[in-house]
């Protein structure tokens, strides 16, 4: 089959079939399609677009390209975020689930731009194996019923090379290439259910509703019609979801929800809306309504704080986290409060500043080489709403000397507004989309 001759349909707004679809996917694994010809291919789909069938072909081509694990017991399913700032919801959602009885072999992955990676987060516990082998995944998933692990180079490998080459290609926009990049990785874990939270605002990549929405939409058409069971609930980004924002941070942020010690209530109500939905696709809920319950019950029962701390012991990290995480975790030499300039109301965040805040302070990548301080961040992040005198926290800064603190305090008072007026935030919950 000639590359240039499907690269050419494509760009002259034909559909291509399944096989070409393989053929091309195929290709990406095996060298046989070049650089040059695989970046046309992008930039055609791009530029033309693809229908459904072709959507869900290149989606399921890619899973195929390599392992597809399969378990045996059920039901599968797993969460999958657009990325934010402060968003550490799979941290307690995923054992949370397994709490009620799903399977979750949760695939994550690192900080993209200014939003923070799972991972990266996770990599803050020391000894925690981010990349366990297949049999040792397998192991900790039947031990715990989840593990919180990256990509394998044996799970959706077509999907590595073609990103880098979108990413050097103006084509990482690509909705058609977006939904394939983010599927197959998932249904590559043998998925049955997949639950969305697609990011909205001005901390999210897709700023705006309509692009929340049709992104939403295309993940959800093509989940289900990949055959797994897909939903998808449209959620805002326009302030820290959580309190904190940076690795060490979020995962102290997690652990106090897991165990009660402090629960954020918008990262409650996201944490179980998402939960309810997810548990509602595996059928283990009714519905809506039974799936909170069941969540908050996990929650407040301590059997989600149980599964996590089974979780980090079975792939390596310290048995007691959750009862000592102070002794575990890394902690700033600098840490600073961020005094309100004025008196007033927040009355908002310039949220992506935030998240670039926090790379600035060394908490996330420049370069793809970049190493990470897991210590360094923001937190007690005042909320929307919140009332405060001249001098009062804004926040705290986590830094690794004083010059990065004093650079990330001017950084994060020009990402807040404060005004006379008490504006409540932005609707939690936008939108759900189903198949």
């Amino acid at each position: 089959m000639l590359y240039q001759e499907l690269i050419r349909r494509k760009r002259d707004g034909h559909a291509l079939r399944a096989d070409e679809l393989r053929a091309i996917v195929a290709g990406i694994c095996d060298g046989s399609l070049g650089d040059a010809q695989l970046g046309a291919f992008a930039m055609a789909v791009l530029l033309r677009g693809m229908n459904l069938t072709e959507r869900v072909d290149l989606t399921t081509a890619m899973r195929d390209s390599g392992t597809v694990l399969d378990w045996d017991n059920g039901p599968v399913i797993d969460k999958h975020s657009t990325g934010g700032v402060g968003d550490c919801v799979s941290l307690m959602l995923i054992p949370a689930l397994a709490a009620c009885g799903a399977v979750v072999p949760s695939i994550a992955g690192r900080g993209l731009g200014h939003t923070g990676g799972t991972l990266d987060k996770l990599e803050a516990i020391p000894g925690y194996d981010i990349a366990p082998d297949a049999a040792r995944l397998r192991q900790v998933v039947a031990q715990t019923g989840c593990a919180i692990v990256g990509q394998t180079a044996a799970l959706a490998p077509a999907d590595k090379r073609f990103y880098a080459i979108r990413d050097v290609t103006g084509t990482v926009e690509s909705l058609d290439l977006i939904t394939a990049s983010i599927l197959s990785k998932k249904l590559a874990a043998g998925l049955e259910g997949l639950v969305l939270d697609v990011k909205c605002g001005n901390g999210a990549f897709m700023a705006d509703m309509g692009s929340a929405r049709s992104l939403a939409r295309a993940l959800v058409e093509v989940g289900n019609g990949a055959g797994c069971r897909t939903v998808a609930l449209v959620t805002d980004m326009s302030q820290p979801l959580a309190p904190a924002a940076g690795n060490a941070l979020e995962i102290s942020v997690a652990l106090d929800f897991l165990t009660g010690r402090a629960r954020d209530a918008r990262l409650w109500d996201v944490t179980c809306a998402l939960g309810a939905q997810a548990l509602v696709i595996a059928g283990l809920a009714a519905g809506p309504e039974q799936g909170s319950a069941m969540m908050a019950h996990a929650f407040q029962s301590g059997a989600a704080a149980e599964r996590f701390a089974r979780m980090v012991a079975a792939l390596g990290g310290p048995a007691d986290l959750v009862e000592n995480v102070s002794a575990y975790l890394p902690a700033a030499p600098v840490i600073r409060p961020v005094a309100a300039p004025a008196g007033g109301y927040v009355a908002g965040y310039d949220t992506r500043a935030i998240g670039v805040a926090v790379i600035g302070l060394g908490g996330g990548r420049r370069q793809p080489s970049d190493s990470i301080d897991p210590r360094v961040g923001f937190s007690a992040i005042a909320p929307v709403g919140q009332p405060v005198q001249p001098g009062d926290p804004l926040a705290y800064v986590h830094a690794a000397d004083p010059d990065s603190a004093a650079a990330a305090t001017r950084a994060f008072l020009n990402t807040c507004a404060i005004q006379d007026a008490q504006n409540g935030p932005a609707p939690l919950i936008v939108d759900r989309i189903s198949g």
